[in-house]
């Protein structure tokens, strides 16, 4: 390995290291979310749904007054046109939740795929140490989910985002805790 893949997997170590505490309640917190999300998929999904939108909502609102502060016409108008274009978005995630579910479900998919792709890029960077597995196995879950979520649209996005949610947040729990506990043994 050259020196500088080496000195990166040392920092990643020592980094899981020193935030071992943080990371295991973390991963605590991440994997009760997660068992409540898939005890009640309808509900996280709809929650998930008016999150995104209220978020989207204010995101629009304060990049709006932000574009006020532009100078220059075209950065002014490009700004307040992203602003307008994210409340629009977040009217209709509140104002159309089903058609919103839709959307985010299949968005959603797409996120954990790369989300899954990224874990297995980290997992790999963290082998051989004590741990590295559960990151892979956790990278793979979010793919599989991912993949279910884009192949079952429409007929199942009532549900099948809170589930699968749920299903993500509880495995890169489960991640996170493992990986603490291992970081004693391998820095």
């Amino acid at each position: 390995m050259t020196d500088a893949v080496t000195n990166m997997q040392a920092d990643f170590k020592q980094a899981i290291k020193d935030n071992k505490s943080s990371l295991f309640w973390f991963g605590i917190l991440m994997a009760v979310v997660g068992a409540i999300a898939i005890i009640f998929p309808f509900a996280a999904t709809v929650t998930a749904n008016f999150m995104v939108g209220f978020l989207f909502l204010f995101s629009g609102a304060l990049s709006v007054w932000h574009s006020f502060s532009i100078k220059g016409t075209g950065p002014f108008f490009g700004a307040l046109l992203m602003g307008l274009i994210t409340i629009v978005a977040g009217v209709f995630l509140v104002a159309n939740p089903l058609e919103g579910i839709l959307i985010l479900t299949l968005t959603v998919g797409i996120v954990f795929i790369f989300e899954g792709a990224y874990q297995i890029f980290a997992a790999f960077e963290y082998r051989p140490a004590k741990g590295w597995g559960w990151m892979l196995i956790s990278a793979i879950i979010s793919i599989l989910a991912g993949l279910l979520i884009v192949s079952k649209m429409p007929g199942t996005s009532l549900f099948v985002l809170g589930l699968v949610v749920g299903i993500n947040f509880l495995s890169t729990g489960i991640s996170m805790i493992m990986l603490s506990r291992a970081a004693d043994e391998e820095v």
